[in-house]
């Protein structure tokens, strides 16, 4: 399969049912994802909880994804740790199970230099034959890949081919896109600025509400890539409440709890998150109602 980063994919929350990872749901879950069209998969990321997944947990995730998928639509495997050792570790492994691609996140905790992270993302993409997607998603860590730093990292590694821009700041993927053009595909990491992102020339949206209603955010990203950016624009503004109900708590909790609402997966998050307020759990149910989303 060729791989091509346009479109929406979704960041796939991980099923746990007592404590370990529900394979059935995860099963069920990508075979509902494929079915509603969705773009592609992204196992093993932040709404995955991925910090709390174990290395054998993760290889378990991502070939249950891989085989259900079956090259219907791209895996990007979440390899990143903020450890560079045990991140190549996990890109091997997601090259053996079969995925796509690998998404690497910052390295979190360790607090590296603009250095450091080009280090380490070079470290990776030479000990390993995956493409790669950078992540940037600083308000999750204390690190904050620069544009500087996304060029000399697109010049020193082919294989970085896409990078999913979470900062929150339309004026960085700008930046970005003006920098390198075609050289590497930006991908919206905030589910609340595809449009604009895509308008900057981002291609898509690695996104949290997909989970939930992946039909109408790849609507979205389809209809803007067709040139029809008033529909777009309209479909991308129903969903503004949807997308603002799956953070009234720290993700993945509010999504999770729609999950579980629509009878997709149990009622669990992996400790040191707990479970949303009954309140917050509200809100999101009373916006994917509003948007025609029917509980299981």
């Amino acid at each position: 399969m060729t791989l091509r980063l346009d479109g929406a994919f979704t960041a796939m929350v991980t099923p746990f049912r007592d404590g370990v990872v529900d394979l059935a749901s995860v099963e069920a879950f990508a075979a509902w994802q494929v079915a509603e069209g969705i773009g592609g998969l992204v196992p093993c990321g932040t709404t995955g909880e991925s910090p709390t997944v174990t290395a054998p947990e993760a290889r378990d995730i991502i070939a249950t994804v891989v085989r259900t998928v079956a090259g219907r639509v791209p895996v990007i495997a979440g390899t990143g740790t903020n450890a560079t050792a045990e991140t190549i570790a996990r890109t091997r492994a997601a090259h053996e199970l079969g995925a796509d691609a690998a998404m690497v996140v910052m390295p979190y905790y360790n607090k590296p230099t603009q250095a450091g992270l080009i280090a380490h993302v070079r470290a990776v993409h030479d000990a390993t034959p995956l493409p790669l997607v950078l992540y940037n998603v600083p308000t999750r860590g204390t690190a904050d890949l620069l544009t500087e730093s996304v060029v000399e990292i697109a010049k020193l590694c082919p294989r970085v081919v896409a990078l999913k821009e979470a900062t929150g700041n339309i004026l960085r993927a700008q930046s970005i896109i003006a920098a390198l053009g075609d050289r590497l595909t930006v991908l919206c990491g905030d589910d609340a600025l595809t449009v604009g992102m895509m308008a900057c020339g981002a291609r898509g949206v690695i996104s949290v509400s997909s989970n939930v209603v992946p039909a109408a955010v790849q609507g979205v990203v389809r209809a803007f890539l067709d040139g029809d950016l008033a529909l777009a624009r309209r479909r991308h503004q129903a969903l503004l409440p949807v997308h603002d109900s799956m953070f009234v708590e720290t993700n993945p909790g509010p999504v999770k709890a729609a999950l579980h609402w629509m009878g997709r997966i149990p009622a669990e998050v992996r400790l040191p998150l707990a479970w949303p307020a009954p309140a917050s759990v509200q809100k999101t149910v009373a916006a994917l109602e509003a948007f025609g989303v029917r509980g299981g």
